[in-house]
């Protein structure tokens, strides 16, 4: 599946989309004089790019709505997949916290984190930490390096993936059904808050320390999706602002 999807580095399971790393824009933001380092209200796009997969033929519409003085960001699917990848990266320790606001308008009813055929959720934000060669085993480096000779870059070293779920899970971490470098952080669950704004904050190094047991990379960007190519439904979704900070 694809890179932000499932995080494939099974080279049996690779898809084109590795060329899309979203470590594109070199640029790396370092703390200054502002606790907030970034932040976007969704006037318009630009700070965006749109990652499109191959195999999916369908793909999810992003689009920036008004109402009154408020501006969002829309994600619609129906039976699609595709998503935006930030054009900034952050560093570590500068910068350890996200926090967005958003809304869906309803949850996949064959959706299941924990099977490939239910891998869908109305809303993710991933935070996908670069990869480093000289930090890596032998192993690691011979798997990314074929995979950056057959696409040209390099593809993030782990993930997480934070989501609306279909339903609660045991743990609030769960392992992607793909690859073990990504982990799915489960922030909210069900139809219950389905059409409200719903307030998210976290701190990716506690997380990452809780999902991988080790200290995440330095370097990290963001991406969003809303996806429904395997359960074959349709939802609305949005972010009201999301904004990295100390």
């Amino acid at each position: 599946m694809n890179i932000f999807k499932n995080i494939c580095i099974v080279l049996t399971r690779i898809r084109p989309c590795l060329l899309l790393s979203i470590f594109a824009v070199p640029a790396v933001l370092h703390a200054g004089s502002d606790t907030v380092s970034f932040r976007d209200d969704f006037r318009s796009l630009e700070n965006w790019r749109p990652t499109y997969f191959t195999k999916i033929k369908e793909h999810t519409e992003y689009s920036i709505e008004t109402e009154g003085e408020q501006n969002f960001l829309k994600a619609e699917s129906s039976a699609s997949a595709s998503g935006i990848v930030l054009k900034r990266e952050f560093s570590l320790p500068e910068y350890t916290k996200v926090r967005w606001r958003w809304k869906i308008s309803n949850v996949y009813k064959k959706g299941n984190g924990e099977g490939k055929a239910g891998d869908d959720y109305p809303m993710r934000v991933y935070i996908a930490f670069k990869y480093d060669p000289s930090a890596a085993s032998i192993t690691r480096r011979l798997k990314y390096g074929l995979i950056r000779s057959i696409y040209g870059e390099y593809p993030p070293h782990s993930s997480l993936v934070y989501i609306w779920a279909n339903h609660m899970h045991r743990d609030r971490i769960i392992d992607n059904v793909y690859a073990s470098e990504a982990k799915m952080v489960v922030l909210q669950a069900g139809n219950e808050n389905s059409g409200k704004w719903v307030d998210q904050e976290i701190n990716i190094v506690e997380d990452y320390q809780d999902a991988f047991g080790t200290a995440p990379p330095a370097t990290w960007g963001i991406a969003l999706m809303n996806d429904s190519d395997n359960t074959g439904e349709s939802s609305v979704s949005y972010i009201d602002y999301i904004e990295v900070f100390r």
